[in-house]
């Protein structure tokens, strides 16, 4: 399984996850298997100084993954998301190890749209 990261910095596993994924300066891409993480590959986001709907799903999956992590989403992101057959999960906190693991043993799950910009509530 492939998970992608909302990252605040490019330190990998030790970067804090960034509390939104629109503005997440990179992405951690973690390959786990049987539960345990076996790579991981730090990514800026090409889209930080701005992006259409879409964009952002469609680049985490052209990187391969089947989850993504984030503090923050908004509805449309979680929508596109799941369209492209990407589970998406929000809450996470801590660093991308922490949010990893967390979600490798069921500890972080679902995605709840946040509320702080007026656009993710447009459909």
């Amino acid at each position: 399984m492939k998970i992608a990261v909302t990252a605040a910095t490019e330190a990998g596993l030790d970067a804090p996850v960034a509390g939104h994924f629109g503005q997440a300066p990179h992405f951690v891409l973690v390959e786990a298997t049987g539960g345990s993480i076996t790579t991981t590959r730090s990514v800026p986001n090409p889209f930080l100084a701005g992006h259409q709907p879409g964009e952002v799903p469609a680049f985490i999956r052209a990187q391969g993954a089947d989850v993504i992590l984030s503090g923050g989403m908004g509805v449309r992101a979680i929508r596109i998301f799941e369209q492209v057959g990407i589970t998406a999960a929000t809450g996470a906190s801590g660093t991308v190890r922490q949010a990893v693991t967390d979600y490798l043993h069921g500890a972080l799950a679902g995605a709840s749209p946040c509320a702080d910009s007026v656009q993710h509530h447009q459909a």
